[in-house]
């Protein structure tokens, strides 16, 4: 009975090592890391760290960010971005930070206020990249941002 439960035990470890990826991948691969706030208020900036890991080290194209808003479309956007050309190497990884503003002169692109009267916005943000070769990633989408109305 003990030996039947070990073997079971790795069968199934066997089983998912070898369902599993290759951590590199000619797509490229975005995984949501983090954000800096949960809830941006006029004034501030939000930072998003986005993790990517690449096979030929060519993920230098663009990448796309888009504003989904449950409560309010006429706040939603997308905008395809630019990446900086770096010296890439095989099996690159590394991570995207990208940062936007609520309001004038904050060094990152600006987000409108929210559109609806008399709401803030509840809304994802969504990420997709494209590298040299024109590979593109999946969507990867953030957590839940509220954007406060002024």
């Amino acid at each position: 009975m003990k030996y039947r439960r070990i073997l079971l035990f790795l069968l199934t470890g066997l089983l998912v090592n070898s369902c599993s990826k290759d951590k590199f991948q000619t797509k490229p691969k975005l995984t949501f890391k983090s954000v800096s706030t949960e809830r941006l208020t006029a004034g501030s900036t939000i930072q998003f760290n986005i993790r990517f890991t690449d096979a030929e080290g060519d993920i230098q194209d663009s990448i796309w960010v888009q504003k989904v808003t449950r409560n309010c479309t006429n706040s939603n956007f997308s905008g395809r971005y630019k990446i900086p050309t770096f010296t890439g190497t095989k099996n690159l990884e590394g991570e995207f930070e990208i940062c936007f503003g609520y309001g004038i002169n904050l060094g990152c692109p600006s987000i409108r206020e929210p559109q609806c009267i008399g709401q803030n916005d509840t809304c994802v943000f969504r990420f997709w990249a494209r590298d040299l070769a024109g590979n593109v990633s999946d969507t990867i989408s953030s957590s839940t941002v509220v954007i406060v109305r002024r």
